[in-house]
């Protein structure tokens, strides 16, 4: 410490002017000090933030060209979830199994990281549910549950077809000719995971001409819940059940061009229930 000169003993203590106050270093707010935090870390500074999970990501390459990032991680955990879906629907993820995110993520070639957000998003949607300290387990649904969605499907979609029934012109129904036989030839494959997403694609652009975005969304996922096998096999519905599945698709294209109103109430119905 510095010793006080001539003048500074007659100061009386505590008095210091402004221009010679002593300086003291900025101190941490109130919150910081209560949560056990010093001052914020500069941008860029080594380590990750408090309260920051880290994780070994396998290493990606560098950006290239004007810098920006090639993959981001949201679009790996994009393509994880659609990997995981379409696992789902063929049968590969089997109801009743626990499935690891580190396993998973050894197969599809990446960490765990994004496949256990995947299959977070997957247990929001009721596809899978958390066992802690081991997994995710595919739901076992019943025949039970199929016919509750059919009956939800049929309630807001029933309207909805009727109303653009009436209402669109034969032209706009006859663009979507080509989805059709895009299900046809998916369902002559016998490939259930192609069919599913061939089969979404084209109830999808049926709907969308209503131009309700909440009715796409919920029609989306309703449909999504219903594609998941049941607990009796991996594949419940065979090659020949899908192409009779993909014919309805014209016979309902047929039934709107004409405005046949009875044969498209119908036709919707039983599709939802596979009658």
């Amino acid at each position: 410490m510095e010793q006080a000169g001539p003048r500074d003993a007659h100061r009386p203590t505590g008095s210091a002017t402004p221009d010679t106050a002593p300086r003291v270093p900025p101190q941490p707010l109130a919150a910081d000090r209560d949560r056990g935090r010093g001052p914020a870390r500069p941008a860029g500074s080594a380590g990750g933030a408090r309260g920051e999970h880290t994780h070994s990501e396998t290493p990606l390459p560098r950006p290239r060209g004007d810098g920006r990032q090639l993959v981001q991680r949201s679009s790996v955990r994009g393509q994880i979830l659609d990997a995981l879906r379409t696992a789902l629907v063929s049968g590969e993820l089997a109801p009743g199994e626990v499935y690891s995110a580190p396993v998973l993520g050894e197969r599809f070639g990446v960490s765990a990281t994004p496949v256990r957000e995947a299959m977070q998003q997957l247990a929001l949607e009721g596809a899978v549910e958390v066992v802690p300290n081991r997994g995710f387990r595919v739901v076992v649904r019943c025949p039970r549950e199929l016919a509750e969605l059919a009956e939800v499907r049929a309630l807001i979609e029933v309207p909805v077809m009727l109303r653009l029934a009436r209402t669109v012109p034969a032209a706009r129904w006859a663009e979507l000719r080509p989805l059709a036989e895009a299900t046809a030839r998916a369902a002559s494959t016998g490939d259930r995971a192609s069919y599913a997403e061939c089969d979404r694609a084209f109830h999808r652009a049926v709907l969308a001409l209503a131009g309700n975005e909440q009715l796409l969304r919920i029609a989306d996922d309703l449909h999504r819940r219903a594609q998941w096998p049941l607990v009796g096999g991996p594949v419940s519905r065979g090659r020949a059940d899908l192409v009779a599945d993909a014919a309805e698709h014209t016979a309902l294209l047929d039934a709107l061009t004409a405005q046949d109103l009875s044969v498209v109430q119908s036709l919707v119905r039983e599709h939802f229930t596979g009658a």
